[in-house]
């Protein structure tokens, strides 16, 4: 797994992680704990495919580990059997081609899943997953760092180095926790099928540079803990560095 250790911080980044300005005196270096980075895994699913019900378990059992962000998006490729996805858009079946032609695959999979966007396996079996995400996880050295504002409606990305082509920010809004759909038609018919962190959308904030830079997150996602932003590369879709808005703190 990752290690922890020392990382020395220069004054712009303290600026926009710490107060959140891009102007003034810079400060001295400050140290901090190097970030555990959490791994993303993401699930493309559908509805009524017959395969998909045991990849989206597998997918719930490793979403409370520690270090781990799993996201589900629901495809429609299989609707034409009689069932239409309730989760389905056609951004998320555009995210997986991107993937597709990234990892230089000659078809995308359902179930499908996409690790830190360097690595795939076509279903979701659990020792082949737990190996992807175990190997992920050491393989990320110094990320750029992701805080989110006390405010909620902005996030700061430190400083970097950043990928040949460049690197956007992305926000995933996404409903936390498990959802059961009844599938009706199709080859699920008759099941309840769950899912587990349904993305609602994703939308992308803007190019990080490898500088310092605040983002305005999406307005309608400023008072929930559904929001993951990613750093990812334009060219190779690689996940660069992530993170979860924490949960609110009960009084």
């Amino acid at each position: 797994m990752t290690t922890r250790g020392s990382i020395k911080l220069g004054g712009a980044v303290a600026a926009i992680m710490g107060a959140g300005l891009l102007t003034g005196a810079a400060a001295p270096p400050v140290e901090r704990d190097a970030p555990v980075q959490p791994v993303v895994v993401e699930l493309f699913t559908a509805q009524g495919c017959s395969g998909c019900p045991d990849a989206n378990r597998t997918l719930e059992a490793v979403a409370n580990e520690p270090g781990v962000i799993a996201l589900t998006y629901g495809v429609g490729y299989w609707d034409y059997l009689g069932w239409s996805d309730t989760f389905a858009k056609p951004e998320f079946a555009a995210r997986q081609q991107a993937y597709r032609q990234a990892l230089k695959l000659r078809n995308v999979s359902t179930p499908q899943v996409v690790i830190d966007g360097r690595r795939h396996l076509s279903g979701a079996r659990p020792p082949e997953l737990q190996a992807a995400i175990d190997a992920e996880a050491a393989a990320r050295l110094w990320p750029p760092e992701i805080e989110f504002r006390e405010t909620g409606d902005r996030v700061g990305v430190g400083s970097g180095r950043p990928p040949a082509g460049g690197a956007e920010v992305m926000a995933v809004i996404y409903q936390p926790g498990l959802q059961t759909v009844e599938v009706r038609q199709g080859d699920n018919r008759g099941q309840a099928v769950r899912h587990v962190n349904v993305v609602r959308e994703v939308r992308r904030l803007g190019d990080w540079t490898g500088r310092p830079a605040l983002f305005v997150l999406p307005a309608d996602s400023a008072s929930e803990d559904n929001v993951v932003v990613l750093i990812q590369s334009k060219a190779d879709r690689r996940i660069l560095s992530a993170a979860r808005r924490a949960e609110p703190r009960a009084d």
